[in-house]
């Protein structure tokens, strides 16, 4: 478990991280969402001790990272600025993680099948490509067997077979009850594997939910219909309080009204309807919602 206690840090002025608190649970793949500049890559570095909070405080398992004795047993990380030595073969950059954490050597073959690389084990990381480079900061994350990892946009750099091997590995580590923080700009793969989602955007949180909450408490549901007359029905709609929204084929998209409600406003009026249909929206969309409320709000 991870715990993040009303963790702060700035730089010049400008705090980057304000006050943040959350819990990271075991059990299930909690996707870390927001802008760019929210802080995510920042409050990550804070948790590996990377970078040292002005406030507040991470414990993982209730101790700090830095007082883990052989982190790599513990927490597996991934961050996007991490750069292993370009001279190393991909065998010996994972053997020396193994030896500083006392990491049976066995694991070095064991992650390397895993994650893919058996045939470049031997080869030197500066010829390996983007995606090589990406399934070898991962092995290196799962090198300890770790019951928690932190992952920085690791899907940077995967084709799509290995985005899809990577979804499969993380639910299956969750499902083992491992606790599991992924960030991504990504929202659509985000969508696919993460259960519970931590929203911040400029250093503050703003969402800590499971991922069908946060769609049902901030997206908005959209109604698609097509009438027989578009403008009488526009108009009938907003007295009712809705938004339509004319779209090229000739119909409406609406919102503030459900489906049943505008089917007996179009039959009250005589309206007949070729289409009516209810489209939930996507994690995409209501992140972009909430993160343009906070704009609108004057909270950027």
């Amino acid at each position: 478990m991870i715990n993040v206690v009303n963790l702060t840090k700035r730089y010049r002025r400008r705090a980057v991280v304000d006050d943040l608190t959350f819990t990271v649970r075991p059990g299930a793949v909690t996707g870390f969402l927001g802008p760019n500049g929210a802080g995510k890559s920042t409050t990550m570095r804070l948790m590996l001790g990377l970078t040292r909070p002005d406030a507040g405080s991470v414990s993982i398992d209730g101790r700090a990272y830095r007082d883990l004795r052989y982190p790599a047993r513990r927490v597996g990380a991934l961050l996007e600025t991490s750069a292993p030595h370009r001279g190393l073969t991909g065998a010996d950059h994972l053997l020396w993680i193994a030896r500083s954490n006392r990491v049976a050597r066995k694991r070095v073959g064991e992650v390397l099948e895993t994650v893919g690389l058996t045939d470049a084990a031997r080869r030197r990381i500066g010829t390996y490509s983007l995606g090589m480079a990406q399934r070898l900061g991962l092995a290196a994350a799962l090198l300890g067997d770790p019951a928690v990892l932190v992952l920085d946009e690791p899907v940077n750099g995967l084709d799509p077979e290995g985005i899809r091997w990577l979804r499969d590995l993380l639910g299956r580590m969750a499902a083992d009850g491992r606790t599991v923080l992924v960030s991504s700009h990504l929202m659509t793969e985000m969508s696919l594997v993460a259960d519970h989602v931590l929203v911040i955007h400029r250093g503050r949180l703003l969402a800590d939910t499971g991922m069908a909450d946060f769609i049902r408490r901030h997206g908005r549901t959209r109604v698609r219909v097509r009438p027989s007359d578009p403008g009488l029905l526009a108009r009938e709609l907003e007295r009712g309080g809705a938004s339509p929204i004319s779209t090229p084929d000739g119909g409406l998209e609406v919102v503030g009204l459900p489906a049943a409600e505008i089917s007996r406003l179009a039959a009250a009026h005589g309206v007949l309807l070729d289409e009516l249909s209810t489209h939930t929206a996507s994690l995409e969309d209501t992140f972009l919602e909430l993160v343009g409320e906070e704009r609108e709000n004057g909270h950027v």
